[in-house]
């Protein structure tokens, strides 16, 4: 394992806090390649959504840096990629769904152990199944740790794969609370996977001949994918910590900003430039936002949803910053298309908020009353902005140029587009979502 070469005052002669920078390469796992390719093509397969027409790359797609290109995704109900995505007038969503897809670089590396923006789904060797969960003492056991079972959570959500209440076998049993165990959302999908006997033949290479095919290994394989698929660790920034490769002279300004007088490395820590904490920035909260059935409000208090503690409400998990330029738009909600947007939002988050406007945002097809409702209602406005942990900076806009510039140079341009790509075709033969001619 080589160190980063981080220890000589001679190399970084300008930075305010050397400390913050990163000291180590991370760790990845070794990945059995039957794997890897058996979770490549339950990946982009729609068989694990509930009307068998949307996969995990709809949302996740390499063409748009692992994510969707949109504040806020169309899941069931909808046809084609980022902003080619169109609704389906026999079968539209009921809403976009509440949060903006996350990309997935880099978090098969074992440094990540909490997913998504509340940060839900966390490792913990402590619970029987290894894994802190929504699901409690009902999580089903053998995945292998809690980025398998995340990449699975979204086949449960009837906005994004499922489907809308009782429109199918998967929906059904979600709507009835089945969702782990015999017969449960999670068995059907299993079962629908083990029917086809080109997946049926490579998981006898990987869990044996003998072994009928859980909910866990499916989502192992996906795991398995995303892990070799998306490691990006070989941008500019990465050479030039290694190797002394030089960086431009703006990209050397920002990053002796980012980790000196801007103070962005307070929470963009480490070798993948996240703390994976939580923290209140004061995001324009736009969108459904998260909420229980029987509740009618359209805000979002992200970690405090999760611990119920006051102090987290409007906390949200810290992104890693690789590949960046390619995966917006950012925030929580994606209510900032710009990266531009959203690095001036971090100078002064308050005003940030107060002047708002719902052309920062991006959508693809269809309207819906709750776009931006939350940003016309006061009160919330407040809310949020109280919760607000940062303290204004003062930055020039050549400064701010500059930031963007090391920011562009933690992009891994070989890595853009993955090791093993996208499939021709799927063993379910069913059509994958892809952008129009």
């Amino acid at each position: 394992m080589r160190h980063l070469l981080l220890c000589t005052a001679a190399f970084l002669p300008t930075f305010a806090n050397a400390d913050a920078l990163p000291s180590a390469d991370a760790v990845f796992p070794e990945q059995s390649q039957t794997e890897v390719k058996l979770g490549q093509l339950l990946f982009y397969d729609p068989i694990l959504s509930g009307n068998r027409t949307v996969s995990c790359a709809t949302c996740h797609h390499p063409d748009l840096g692992t994510s969707d290109g949109v504040s806020l995704g169309l899941g069931d109900g909808a046809t084609g990629l980022g902003l080619q995505r169109k609704i389906d007038p026999e079968n539209p969503p009921e809403k976009r769904i509440p949060r903006n897809a996350p990309a997935l670089w880099n978090l098969g590396a074992t440094e990540f152990t909490t997913f998504f923006h509340d940060g839900r789904l966390q490792d913990d060797p402590s619970r029987p199944s290894g894994i802190r969960t929504p699901l409690g003492r009902e999580m089903e056991m053998g995945f292998n740790n809690a980025l398998a079972a995340q990449a699975m959570f979204p086949v449960l959500s009837g906005d994004e794969m499922a489907g809308h209440y009782s429109e199918n076998d998967v929906s059904q049993a979600v709507r009835l609370g089945q969702l782990t165990g015999p017969g449960g959302a999670w068995d059907i999908l299993a079962q629908r996977v083990e029917a086809i006997p080109a997946y049926r033949a490579t998981f006898d290479d990987v869990i044996g001949a003998d072994a009928a095919i859980e909910f866990h290994d499916i989502a192992n394989a996906i795991a398995a994918f995303i892990t070799f698929e998306w490691r990006a660790d070989a941008s500019p920034f990465d050479n030039h910590l290694r190797d002394g490769t030089p960086l431009s002279d703006a990209a050397m300004s920002g990053m002796d900003l980012f980790y000196g007088r801007a103070n962005c490395s307070t929470c963009h820590a480490g070798q993948f430039q996240t703390d994976h904490s939580f923290h209140a920035i004061a995001l324009p909260q736009i969108g459904p936002g998260k909420a229980a059935p029987f509740e009618r409000h359209n805000r979002d208090i992200g970690r405090g949803r999760v611990t119920g503690a006051d102090e987290d409400f409007y906390r949200f998990r810290t992104p890693t910053l690789r590949n960046i330029k390619q995966t917006g738009p950012y925030g929580h909600n994606g209510a900032y298309t710009s990266l531009e947007a959203i690095v001036r939002h971090h100078l002064d988050p308050v005003a940030s908020l107060m002047q708002y406007t719902a052309d920062n945002a991006t959508y693809s097809d269809g309207e819906f009353e709750n776009d931006f409702k939350v940003m016309s209602l006061p009160i919330e406005v407040l809310q949020i902005a109280g919760a607000n942990e940062l303290n204004p900076v003062a930055l020039t806009d050549q400064e701010v140029a500059d930031i963007l510039a090391f920011l562009e140079s933690l992009t891994d341009y070989d890595a853009l587009k993955g090791r093993l790509g996208v499939p021709e075709t799927v063993p379910s033969g069913l059509p994958m979502d892809q952008f129009a001619n």
